[in-house]
């Protein structure tokens, strides 16, 4: 066991397994005391279950850490309530959350139902954001704590995902918003990307060109949870295997201006050569996966 994180409590959801049961592990080897909260539902949002959190919590147990199992919804505000309040109840403080629960309903958009789009949004946005509201609401009486998401690289777009790329931006926004709420009273808020083999990757419809393990991400989040990364905070950083890298911040790149008010036509005769556009990388990926496809070769992303 390692202190890192020692008289820490940390409440991790979707922890039954992947990504959320390498970051239990990690946090409680590095002497935190942990709630694995999983709802243990399948990937498409059924069959809930306790036992795969029951699992992991008696596996910390028995490596000799200290850990308590829910099985509860985090799409409700009873439910992230309850998760948090678990941890004061258990281990009478809480110092970090990990939102890591989430679940996939692909299909392109034209396709799209809306019993496909609500679950996904309610699980990964609504489901980071009723945890981070009960624990900021302790953490910021007690002046420190943890806010960690769990995003995803298509925040910034996916072709048969708009359902879980508008939840994973929105989890981007709500961190960041939480972070610029939260700095005044020593609360950080920063998010993940990662890069790694678990149940929903493997629904990838191509080679990727960088993938890691869950574990592989477990040290980063270890590192954001504890003391050492008190200065770091509205942050956005990918993890795939031996790389770690952060994501810029939103800003203005070009403007343009006018006398009075813009016509259509003014704007058409100035906006390539004045503003332009910024590159979508995602279709130029597109676009390359598509010719090797064509030409019979392996796509890879």
């Amino acid at each position: 066991m390692g202190d890192y994180l020692a008289g820490k409590s940390v409440a991790v959801t979707g922890a039954g397994r992947g990504i959320g049961r390498a970051v239990a592990m990690a946090a409680a080897a590095e002497g935190a005391k942990v709630v694995v909260a999983d709802y243990g539902v399948g990937i498409e949002g059924g069959d809930p279950s306790s036992e795969v959190a029951d699992a992991v919590a008696a596996e910390i147990k028995d490596a000799g850490g200290e850990a308590v199992a829910v099985a509860d919804s985090v799409t409700t505000m009873e439910g992230g309530a309850r998760i948090v309040q678990t941890a004061v109840e258990s281990f009478g403080r809480i110092d970090g959350v990990v939102c890591v629960a989430g679940i996939l309903r692909e299909r392109m958009l034209f396709n799209m139902s809306e019993e496909e789009f609500d679950p996904v949004v309610e699980t990964h946005l609504k489901g980071t954001f009723t945890v981070f509201r009960a624990a900021s609401a302790i953490m910021r009486k007690q002046e420190s704590g943890s806010l960690v998401g769990v995003t995803s690289g298509a925040f910034a777009g996916s072709v048969a995902q708009a359902n879980y790329s508008a939840a994973k931006g929105g989890i981007v926004s709500l961190t960041r918003s939480a972070a610029a709420g939260l700095h005044r009273y020593g609360v950080t808020a920063n998010c993940i990307a990662p890069i790694a083999r678990t149940r929903m990757s493997a629904n990838v419809p191509f080679e990727l060109s960088e993938m890691g393990e869950p574990e592989d991400v477990a040290p980063m989040v270890v590192y954001l949870l504890s003391d050492q990364a008190r200065h770091v905070t509205g942050q956005v950083y990918t993890v795939a295997g031996p790389k770690i890298a952060v994501w810029d911040q939103p800003h203005e790149v070009r403007a343009m201006y006018t006398e009075g008010r813009w016509t259509p036509g003014d704007i058409e005769a100035r906006l390539d050569s004045s503003v332009g556009q910024e590159r979508m990388a995602l279709i130029d990926r597109l676009e390359a996966i598509r010719a090797a496809a064509t030409a019979g070769e392996k796509p890879n992303a």
